[in-house]
């Protein structure tokens, strides 16, 4: 048995290392890609917030999948390993190629997988959980889109940040005891920027600390093989192995490669998103980070876009918005608000002009094929395995 749990744990580490691969880019990519923080700093980052979150809200996650998806005795410590063995290599396969993939629908698609073949998945929860899938990101589109309507710009005056070549502080190292001072040159609007881009980071960690924990630990804690208190702790061990290494990947995918979100549109984004998870995992439903951020950058982007447009004139039918989400490049630091309808459409930078085509794309198609792999691969093992004992 000793043997068996030891084994279980370092399979729940593996999956705790790539979780923190997979959301450590998501939380600290812009933070990261505006210089804002080195990758180092962002790592330490997310493991204390990810500690903080997996520690205070977690726990509501963790009963979910791994009590009310499918029953105690059916998720013994056997096929919880196999379950986290699963979850742990799709998210790897998404980590190799440098994608954050969404591990709430990678462990609740392993899960589901020993439900559906061994026909004891509770579709009740399993429909609960789905339903928020889909209602989540369309909350994260409205919001997001009523933010750029109305107050996008007014945000993007007092959050942007300049471009620079170097990062807003360093650490000086000149004396006995090394401390972190403001690089010559930068204004107080940068540093202000920079302490609110690393203030949502680290909120976006603290959500995914909420969410995640439970897709590492949740099969040994339901079966009963460790505390709730010792499986948190794991995972969130682990996540910092992965932020401080794997991580290394996804941070230059979301910082550099697939879009160039100016920083206000990230805090939004990253705000809403955080909000949303946050909430939701509160009350034991694990969401997909990944898929509430994209929506809310497509509804941010197209509420910016109608400020080209009136409520009168839309009524009217005289004007028509482009539904864009280029248009959030269509405000530069210090920029003047103009009032509504005072923009023309056409003055609105295309997507394109935003977005990396071709690793959008890749993003996409891994993003919805690793929990298909999990998914699969556990329903076919438990269907077809019979030495897993349940």
């Amino acid at each position: 048995m000793e043997v068996i749990l030891l084994a279980g744990i370092l399979v729940a580490v593996f999956v705790g290392y790539n979780i923190g691969g997979a959301t450590t880019g998501v939380s600290f990519g812009p933070a990261v890609g505006a210089n804002v923080v080195t990758k180092v700093g962002a790592a330490v980052l997310m493991s204390v917030c990810f500690l903080l979150g997996g520690w205070l809200i977690g726990p509501a996650v963790v009963r979910t999948l791994g009590e009310e998806l499918v029953p105690r005795s059916v998720l013994t410590l056997e096929s919880g390993i196999v379950v986290m063995f699963f979850i742990g290599v799709a998210l790897y396969c998404g980590n190799l190629f440098g994608v954050p993939a969404s591990t709430s629908m990678t462990a609740v698609g392993s899960i589901a997988g020993l439900g559906i073949a061994t026909g004891t998945l509770d579709w009740a929860t399993m429909g609960q959980i789905v339903s928020w899938w889909i209602v989540a990101p369309i909350v994260a589109f409205w919001v997001a889109g009523v933010i750029g309507r109305y107050w996008y710009p007014y945000i993007n005056q007092w959050v942007a940040i300049p471009p620079r070549d170097e990062g807003v502080w360093v650490i000086d190292r000149s004396g006995p005891v090394p401390r972190i001072r403001v690089v010559g040159g930068a204004e107080r609007r940068e540093v202000g920027g920079a302490l609110i881009v690393l203030a949502i980071g680290a909120y976006m960690a603290f959500s995914s600390g909420a969410s995640n924990v439970a897709n590492a630990v949740a099969p040994l804690v339901g079966s009963g093989a460790i505390s709730m208190q010792a499986g948190v702790l794991i995972a969130c061990a682990a996540v910092a192995i992965g932020a401080f290494t794997i991580a290394r990947r996804t941070l230059d995918t979301m910082a550099n490669d697939i879009t160039a979100l100016p920083l206000p549109a990230a805090v939004v984004v990253m705000v809403i998103s955080a909000t949303i998870v946050t909430l939701l995992s509160a009350i034991g439903i694990p969401v997909q980070l990944v898929i509430v951020a994209t929506m809310a950058i497509v509804g941010l982007g197209w509420g910016r876009a109608t400020r080209t447009v009136t409520v009168s004139d839309a009524v009217r039918g005289e004007k028509a918005a482009t539904v864009t989400t280029g248009a959030l490049a269509a405000d530069q630091p210090g920029d003047t608000v103009q009032e509504m309808g005072a923009e023309r459409p056409e003055e609105m930078p295309r997507t394109a002009d935003l977005f990396d085509p071709s690793t959008t794309a890749r993003v996409i198609v891994i993003q919805n094929l690793v929990p298909v792999i999990a998914t699969i691969g556990a329903f076919l093992t438990f269907r077809y395995a019979p030495l897993i004992g349940v």
